[in-house]
């Protein structure tokens, strides 16, 4: 039996859910950098979930993460893209990510998306075309031009 992942649009009823998901995952890497607070990851996060553009990600009908997917006049940003731990290794971050950078290159436009510092993400995204353009104390900036 194969297991089957989408995309879904995000409703309010998603928010506390995910953003447990984005604790969960990214709570000990942002104390690492010393940016993580409860008060400024909902922040962050509220910002990002309510522009246009952030997804639901289902795994087999049930809500496992987001992603941010916005397309710009010059640009697509990718951010937000948060899957549960018990998913990480999977391949479905691999499968999602492919899906998206199919999407973006149908554009044209470049994609590019920022990764903590020392994220074990970054080998996700080299491994995809991204390049990493610099790097500072808390994030990594990557792009990768349209794959013809």
């Amino acid at each position: 039996m194969t297991e089957s992942w989408r995309f879904g649009p995000v409703a309010e009823d998603d928010f506390e859910p995910l953003l447990a998901i984005r604790t969960d995952v990214m709570r000990e890497h942002l104390e690492r950098v010393g940016r993580y607070t409860p008060e400024r990851s909902r922040r962050m996060f509220r910002g990002h979930f309510d522009e246009p553009g952030t997804r639901l990600i289902l795994h087999d009908g049930v809500r496992v993460g987001c992603v941010g997917f916005r397309e710009h006049e010059q640009e697509i940003r990718i951010d937000s893209f948060y899957l549960e731990r018990r998913l990480h290794g999977s391949g479905l971050g691999t499968k999602i990510l492919k899906a998206l950078l199919a999407e973006a290159d149908a554009t044209g436009l470049p994609v590019r998306l920022e990764v903590l510092t020392g994220s074990k993400a970054d080998r996700l995204y080299l491994r995809h075309g991204f390049v990493k353009l610099r790097e500072d104390a808390i994030e990594g900036f990557y792009e990768r031009l349209t794959s013809s």
